[in-house]
């Protein structure tokens, strides 16, 4: 199936209100990772192109309304900015598709899940609009705690999902009184346009949203740029670091969700059935390029052959190719140089003793950058494969002999992000999740709760999105001491 997008050559940033000619004349290439070809491009923001963004932000917040209004005032915009967004759903997705060759199924979901979000965040004005009195414990007096906006936030996204990880940041931001500057990857620049479009259709005020593009040179200024009070990220592990390390030096308030390497555990009594159905959705979603999935899967000896079995007839019936067929599970890698990475896996895996059951090679005749979708048995928690973040549609099975084992291999890692446990007995499989150092563990499937909070522990990240917790994560906080 072939969808045409015509050529998108951007010349403009969006600031203050308007789409405005960058001052750059450097240009970065757009491309479709299922052919290889170019077909967008967008500015290199120069650095007078970010002193405007984050002064448009600065103005906006210092001397504009949005702070001003009530956090009800601001749900009712956030909501009219979600029916914005499902409006630009076909285009979003398209876009979405073109730019990182994740399949239709899955961008098709992306602007009813943005959507989804800012309906949440808004839901929750009352816990900013209300007066938080705390009496002193020995009586005489009380103090009124304020939750105030925290100020202009550089919101800086990854590219696997350049939507949903964009609008996690924006709608708290927004509801509590921020104003923002987002810097989409490099590789994903043009879908994010539309979330942009929809604020500004919904009546947020001009200022309130600006969006910048280019390489991690920009995305290092605008960390570090002195009007910035708030920076949010995902992305990999190594940059989360330098960011960190740049905030920590600025006393710069960050959020950091990072990299995972989780572990889904099959207990002896799991329904193999049951984990086969959900097993790529919560082990290999988005063609493996998912922060949170888990990876690594551990089998009980006693049922090892029979889970590698299930695996295997699993990932190798889901088929791959055009990422714009609606029947496609599996499409390319993002962009040539991911490709390269989960290539390079791919050979360590081999020489350091892993059995491939199916898949293991980029995908023969391919003018794109496919690889193959690959499960790897055998393999021990001391290989590579099984120690670091690898990022595309590859599974490794380990074995266990018990569930102490079992819990050990798991926490057996610098990451913390996600996890599963598989068992027919729910109450023990909780008991099994209780013990995993991780920010977040399913039972029986993975999915995140935009009412709950989502955040990585150890090398995984700092702070946390969603619910009411990630919604604080854009305030700071006054006391004002009273004997009335």
């Amino acid at each position: 199936m072939t969808v045409a997008v015509p050529f998108t050559h951007v010349e403009d940033l969006f600031l203050g209100g308007s789409w405005i000619p960058s001052g750059s004349s450097e240009r970065l290439p757009v491309i479709d990772p299922a052919t290889g070809k170019e077909w967008g491009s967008i500015p290199q923001a120069c650095a007078a192109d970010l002193d405007a963004a984050v002064a448009s932000a600065r103005e906006a917040f210092d001397s504009g309304p949005w702070p001003r209004l009530t956090a009800a005032e601001r749900a009712d915009l956030l909501l009219r900015m979600a029916d914005e967004v499902e409006t630009r759903a076909e285009p979003i997705s398209v876009t979405n598709t073109r730019e990182n060759g994740s399949p239709v199924a899955e961008t098709s979901g992306a602007a009813a899940n943005a959507a989804g979000i800012l309906r949440h965040v808004a839901g929750l004005a009352g816990v900013l609009d209300g007066e938080d009195r705390r009496p002193f414990p020995g009586g005489r007096g009380a103090t009124v705690v304020r939750r105030d906006p925290i100020g202009v936030c550089a919101l800086i996204a990854p590219w696997n999902f350049p939507i949903n990880l964009v609008v996690t940041k924006l709608a708290p931001a927004l509801l509590a009184g921020c104003t923002v500057v987002i810097k989409p990857a490099e590789t994903t620049p043009l879908s994010i346009r539309y979330i942009v479009e929809a604020a500004a259709a919904a009546g947020i005020p001009a200022g309130v949203v600006n969006l910048i593009t280019g390489d991690g040179r920009v995305g290092d200024a605008l960390v570090r740029h002195p009007g910035i009070n708030k920076v949010a990220f995902t992305g990999s592990t190594g940059v989360g670091r330098r960011i960190a390390a740049a905030c920590g030096e600025l006393l710069r308030p960050v959020t950091l969700e990072l990299g995972g390497k989780s572990a889904a555990i099959v207990l002896e009594d799991a329904d193999l059935d049951a984990f086969s159905e959900v097993l790529i959705r919560s082990c290999m979603r988005n063609t493996g390029q998912t922060c949170y999935i888990s990876t690594r899967i551990l089998a009980p000896a006693a049922r090892y052959d029979e889970v590698v079995e299930a695996v295997t007839r699993t990932v190798r019936a889901a088929p791959q190719g055009d990422p714009f067929d609606p029947g496609t599970v599996f499409g390319p890698m993002a962009n040539k140089r991911q490709w390269e990475v989960v290539s390079g896996f791919l050979d360590s895996a081999r020489e350091e003793g892993a059995r491939v059951t199916t898949g293991g090679h980029a995908r023969p005749g391919s003018p794109g950058y496919f690889i193959e979708p690959t499960v790897l048995a055998d393999v021990t928690p001391q290989m590579r494969v099984a120690r670091e973040e690898i990022f595309g549609p590859v599974v490794t099975i380990l074995r266990y002999d018990d569930v102490d084992e079992a819990i050990d291999i798991a926490n057996s890692t610098h990451f913390g992000l996600g996890g599963i446990v598989f068992g027919r007995d729910t109450e023990r499989a909780q008991a099994v999740a209780e013990q995993m150092d991780t920010g977040s563990v399913g039972i029986n499937f993975f999915a995140s709760n935009h009412a709950a909070p989502f955040g990585g522990r150890h090398d995984s990240g700092l702070g946390v999105e969603y619910g009411v917790e990630g919604l604080m994560q854009y305030v700071t906080y006054k006391s004002i001491h009273r004997r009335d």
